[in-house]
């Protein structure tokens, strides 16, 4: 061992290491398997993201800080860790069938995931402007790629060049706002940066308003917040479906992980100006998002809208602050996570070849062939919805309640009228699933089944429901991991 380094070092970063490693891994053993079938890497996938998760769970109730600061694993990092190993393995449980049916046995693909993976846990762990960013630009570059995965689909071409123009152009903003914070306080240390912040010269400094706009700026684009969201729909609509499932939940989450970790780590002292500036976007990203979405014939374009409106939910919880609203960030990030994923995963399994079946006209009568799957279905778009015993319902009271206590009744009741206006589109599926005849474009052919994605609708079909009636225990991990970030502890 170095001797520059020391034990806490390397055990605050003990699952990044792993779940890089066996990327590394998983890349040579398609090397030399070349040509033959990927599902032995996917269970090697799916082993890694478990072993990770184990050492997880090893590290609750510790606050270890390696590399001078830089990263940390406590318990906000670590939940949120949790949420982005369920968003893989689920990924990589819906992905096995999808390349299989397209010939793509092409390993990389879960090496891509683990690296993007990696990326989102260095994005929560990371104390520092510039670990965030590269944990930050790991995740992107291996994002681009899924996107363009279907080499031989111009959509999916499509989506990655545009996915990796803007995406660009939002790293532009956010290099060229740490730079100014760097030099208005000296740091890009998230600690240092909050005591800088004490001294009114700093805060004072115009450099650190111009630094702080072109933060918001790039996460709002990151985040696809209106009016930085134009990218979203075209994006998820030509990327490979597995993929539009990944991108809709594990990102999103990684962004507001950081952006909570800056904003009230080391941004706390100018908190009264931000906070405007989020309540606006939230409003426009709820109300925008969920209009938009009413208008979607594609399946896969309505939920990217839904998930733009989701991150206007997410975002009210920021605006807020306090233990009760944060914890609500964490909670919504799994609950989301979950029914987003088990939509998809309806998707995927419904389709027959290489052929997606993504329109709603696809799914006419489909309640009756498949009556587990399009119940199944229901409840995810229940769950979306927000509806009562699910988990959607659960994470929205969470953050609404969390608003109200703070006195921003107006934006509580943005949020509560968006949600009621997301209930057309989200049963509007149900409607053609149980209420329209099968047609000759409608899905008339039984499914094969697929093991691995019947395990994810399951899986996150329990989750639903188990978070939507029990949502204690995961709310009160929530709550005790966001303590620390709330003190700047």
């Amino acid at each position: 061992m170095s001797p520059g380094f020391t034990q806490t070092d390397f055990l605050s970063i003990m699952p990044e290491m792993l779940i890089f490693g066996m990327g590394l891994v998983v890349l040579l053993f398609d090397l030399f398997g070349q040509g033959r079938s990927t599902r032995n890497l996917a269970y090697l996938t799916l082993l890694t993201l478990g072993a990770a998760g184990y050492l997880d769970v090893m590290l609750l109730g510790q606050f270890l800080p390696g590399f001078g600061g830089s990263v940390i694993a406590d318990d906000f990092s670590i939940a949120f860790e949790l949420v982005f190993l369920v968003v893989c393995a689920l990924t990589v449980l819906i992905s096995i069938r999808y390349l299989e049916d397209r010939g793509l046995n092409h390993g990389e693909y879960y090496a891509l995931l683990l690296f993007a993976t990696g990326g989102m846990m260095v994005m929560a762990s990371g104390r520092d402007l510039l670990m965030i960013f590269i944990g930050l630009e790991i995740l992107s570059i291996s994002s681009y790629i899924l996107c363009g995965f279907l080499q031989q689909d111009r959509r999916s071409n499509e989506s990655a060049l545009k996915y990796f123009l803007l995406g660009a152009f939002a790293t532009g903003f956010l290099l060229y706002g740490i730079m100014l914070i760097y030099g208005a306080t000296g740091s890009i240390a998230l600690q240092d940066i909050r005591a800088a912040l004490a001294d009114p010269a700093t805060f004072q400094n115009p450099y650190i308003w111009m630094g702080l706009g072109m933060l918001l700026v790039g996460w709002s684009f990151k985040i696809a917040l209106v009016p930085f969201h134009m990218w979203t729909p075209d994006v998820y609509e030509g990327a490979p479906t597995a993929v539009t499932a990944f991108l809709s939940t594990g990102p999103k989450a990684a962004c507001f992980a950081a952006l909570v970790r800056i904003l009230f780590e080391a941004l706390a002292a100018t908190r009264a100006e931000w906070q405007q500036v989020f309540w606006v976007l939230a409003a426009l990203t709820m109300t925008v998002g969920n209009v938009l979405a009413l208008h979607q014939d594609n399946i896969k374009r309505m939920l990217a809208y839904s998930s733009i409106s989701h991150a206007g939910y997410i975002l009210v919880a920021l605006v807020a602050g306090g233990e009760e609203a944060l914890a609500g960030v964490i909670f919504y990030a799994l609950a989301y996570t979950l029914m987003n994923t088990g939509a998809f995963a309806v998707l995927i399994l419904s389709s027959a070849g290489d052929r997606e079946r993504v329109n709603f006209s696809d799914y006419a009568g489909f309640g009756y062939l498949e009556p587990a799957l399009g119940a199944a279905m229901f409840v995810f778009m229940l769950s979306l919805a927000g509806i009562p015993l699910t988990a959607g319902f659960a994470g929205k009271f969470q953050i609404f309640k969390a608003v109200v206590g703070q006195g921003y009744i107006w934006l509580a009741v943005i949020g509560v009228l968006n949600s009621v206006v997301s209930i057309y589109y989200y049963l509007r599926i149900s409607v053609v699933m149980y209420m329209q005849p099968a047609t000759g474009d409608s899905i008339s052919t039984r499914p094969p089944g697929s093991v691995p994605l019947y395990v994810a609708i399951v899986g996150s079909l329990a989750g639903v429901l188990y978070l939507g009636i029990f949502p204690g225990g995961w709310l009160e991990m929530s709550l005790h991991s966001v303590s620390r970030i709330i003190t700047g502890g």
